[in-house]
């Protein structure tokens, strides 16, 4: 079987009293690329921020590349154990958020540095050239030099991803990429995201994007109410859908569109 870079076994997240993931289990192999849809509400952004332990899930294994991630207490009182092997996982799973995150205070090319020189202790000459490759790959390279607030919406996304690169993390983590943006600037995004998915790299893609999903994605998984209600290859989940509910939500998204 090849190498999983990202399992998750039997995950559960609430809050307070409102269980958010009842149970999920995912894999994401090496240059796999899972998309993870759904009804707003139905735990996709949830599970991938338990993904990358952004959020702290109350019970269940996480993975990466077959390390499993310590942990201390249980139920609400669970915390990893190790801060360092946190870091370690998460320089690995880099991701791209919604709402872009950039550094308002920061020009385009510093937003896309930070991390490596800070965070890996990266050499900064070094860095910087790979930054400015990176800028290149998502079509922003002329912005090196600009403001965050001078980017359109999509042109910001573009440097977020440009930002997660520079990491060369093991894996990328998309929650809604393209989600802010309007349907000009959204197949900027669009573009560059099947792009890396064409490199082979490894991805795991929150989207409301189904034409996205459908053309980039090697699994898909339709979450339904915290629990995984089915899951294949996006040929057999789009065109023969096994559920009444993945028909439902897959009818209702072409009604809208």
């Amino acid at each position: 079987m090849p190498e999983a870079v990202i399992e998750l076994e039997d995950i559960h997240k609430a809050y307070g009293e409102l269980e958010v993931i009842k149970g999920v289990s995912l894999r994401a192999e090496r240059g796999q690329v899972v998309s993870l849809i759904g009804s707003s509400g139905s735990g996709k952004s949830t599970l991938l921020r338990c993904a990358n332990l952004l959020e702290e899930s109350q019970s269940g294994a996480i993975r990466f590349k077959g390390e499993d991630v310590r942990w201390r207490g249980a139920g609400h009182h669970r915390r990893p154990a190790d801060p360092r092997q946190v870091t370690r996982i998460r320089t690995n799973l880099a991701m791209v958020f919604q709402q872009f995150n950039l550094w308002a205070h920061m020009t385009v090319l510093q937003n896309v540095m930070e991390a490596p020189v800070t965070v890996l202790g990266r050499d900064r000459v070094e860095v910087e050239a790979a930054a400015r490759r990176y800028l290149d790959k998502v079509g922003v390279g002329d912005k090196a030099d600009a403001w965050p607030a001078q980017l359109s919406g999509g042109q910001q996304q573009r440097v977020a991803i440009a930002r997660a690169l520079a990491m060369e993390p093991e894996a990328l983590l998309f929650d809604e990429p393209t989600s802010a943006l309007d349907p000009e600037l959204e197949q900027e995004v669009v573009r560059v995201i099947k792009a890396l998915a064409a490199e082979g790299r490894t991805m795991v893609l929150v989207t409301h994007d189904m034409r996205l999903a459908r053309d980039v994605s090697d699994h898909v998984v339709f979450l339904h109410q915290g629990l995984v209600c089915e899951e294949g290859p996006p040929g057999r989940l789009f065109d023969a859908p096994g559920t009444e509910r993945l028909q439902g939500f897959l009818s209702a998204g072409q009604a809208a569109a």
